[in-house]
């Protein structure tokens, strides 16, 4: 197995935490008969900087060459007086759509070690396993018209899908679903919006394709509570653009932070995959981002671009077992409790790689 894979490590803690996947990738490489060719490109606040631009072309063009994607984060407050189109979050949304990848896999684990590490109580989080299925391409993000008229005093988005686009994330929804514990919720706001009554018309006709999965439509809003009340109900839950980025990222308090989740992104020309987080500047720089969350995401490339389901079950399992041994970064300690142990990111990934390398080694041996 030869895997190009371009790395685009962007702002903040996205360089730090991108090096620990790295050295995931890396140990499964040493151990099997696979090379991981990287190339290093710019995006976000970096490129910015560089280049002028938030995407630059170079960066476009290295990406469609190679076979997957591995991204940090974007994003850095000095451009925040910058218009929407030119900050380093464009660069993101530019690459999703010359990518052209239009399903957005999230998953959400509910680990029994953080389970005092999560606001929620216990029993509620306990077993919840989510896997969120955001359709990325359309909605508010890339719909047309948009505008801010100062002058006017107003501003406006637009909200567009069609019904091929809901179509093809909705199959790839259902056939995970048909995987996993055959249960699908449809998120949707029908009761107002036109777009969402054609979402829900439309995920109606594919279930019918999909008879063994077990189909239920929720309003967001109530979605947003039920997430919070009762995790362990849902399965596979898919959603448009908006609803989806902030109902995965509300599903971080399950998991106990945002520096947890994983995603990738599937359906383009090449896959492109990134932890959930923001760059987080305040602490860039300070070993105290939790590597985690691209780690996982590490495990996801190698699942979804490299086909390695074993090496990805290894990392995971990996994760799983550092964190039962009570060690934490700063994101997913709490109070005194005992057996926890703060470490840095470096420590964190390193932790990760030495029991990865142990469980590689015996499964060659």
């Amino acid at each position: 197995m030869h895997l190009k894979i371009a790395l685009l490590a962007g702002d903040g803690i996205g360089p730090e935490v991108t090096q620990e996947a790295v050295n995931a990738l890396n140990a499964v490489a040493e151990f099997g008969s696979h090379t991981f060719e990287y190339t290093a490109l710019r995006i976000g606040g970096v490129a910015i900087d560089a280049d002028g631009t938030p995407l630059p072309d170079a960066t476009i063009q290295g990406c469609l060459a190679s076979d997957a994607v591995l991204l940090g984060a974007v994003g850095d407050n000095k451009f925040n007086t910058l218009p929407p189109s030119e900050r380093p979050e464009a660069g993101l949304l530019k690459i999703r759509a010359a990518l052209g990848g239009f399903a957005n896999l999230r998953p959400a684990t509910a680990y029994k070690a953080l389970a005092d590490n999560s606001p929620l109580r216990p029993e509620i989080t306990e077993g919840a396993d989510i896997l969120f299925v955001r359709e990325l391409l359309g909605g508010l993000y890339f719909g047309a018209p948009r505008a801010w008229d100062k002058q006017a005093g107003s501003a406006h988005n637009t909200m567009v899908y069609t019904e091929a686009e809901v179509e093809r994330v909705a199959r790839i929804a259902f056939d995970l679903a048909a995987k996993r514990r055959n249960r699908l919720t449809s998120v949707d706001k029908a009761n107002v919006l036109e777009t969402s009554q054609m979402w829900r018309s439309i995920v109606e006709k594919v279930a019918k394709d999909f008879p063994a999965v077990t189909l239920e439509h929720q309003l967001v809003d109530s979605m947003a509570i039920h997430l919070m009340n009762r995790p362990r109900d849902f399965d596979v839950v898919l959603t448009e653009n908006l609803f989806g980025d902030i109902l995965s990222d509300e599903s971080g308090v399950i998991t106990g932070s945002l520096g947890m989740l994983p995603s990738a992104t599937l359906g383009g020309k090449v896959n492109l995959y990134e932890p959930v987080h923001g760059s987080a500047p305040d602490i860039a720089g300070q070993g105290k981002a939790n590597p985690i969350g691209a780690i996982l995401t590490a495990a996801m490339v190698l699942r979804h671009s490299a086909g390695l389901e074993r090496e990805a079950k290894i990392i995971e399992n990996a994760v799983v077992q550092v964190l039962d041994a009570g060690y934490r970064t700063t994101d997913i300690a709490r109070g005194n409790i005992a057996g926890q142990q703060t470490v840095s990111t470096t420590k964190m990934g390193e932790l990760v790689l030495d029991r990865v390398t142990a469980d590689l080694g015996a499964a060659a041996s």
